[in-house]
């Protein structure tokens, strides 16, 4: 599939992973596709919550994770560098220790900061 990945970035804590990824999208069918391909891309990731803005539409997801521990804070940088026709994904692999819900929260922001710096 030829997605237009437009950047990655990856964050470690404590063993855990998290790897922003930022696509630019044009339609919701483009959206699902993308988290279908990397569903099956990373079948041993924990969560692969993300959030997108296409025009009037916005959506989010915590994808099992705490409930606005991950859609939120990556939903928050969207807004705030006013970023359109944007899906940032962040694929999640678990290293063993729990990060509680501010150190998640704290993590997914980062990894939504970091793919989207150079933007």
């Amino acid at each position: 599939m030829d997605y237009k990945l437009l950047n990655e970035y990856t964050y470690e804590i404590k063993k855990s992973k998290f790897i922003g990824l930022m696509y630019h999208v044009e339609s919701k069918e483009e959206v699902k596709d993308i988290l279908n391909y990397l569903k099956k891309e990373h079948k041993k990731a924990r969560h692969i919550p993300y959030a997108y803005k296409i025009g009037s539409i916005a959506s989010k997801s915590d994808d099992k994770e705490p409930n606005n521990t991950a859609g939120m804070p990556i939903y928050n940088i969207l807004e705030n560098k006013k970023l359109e026709n944007t899906l940032i994904v962040v694929v999640r692999y678990f290293g063993g220790t729990k990060l509680g819900a501010g150190g998640l929260f704290r993590a997914y922001m980062e990894a939504a900061r970091g793919v989207t710096d150079e933007v």
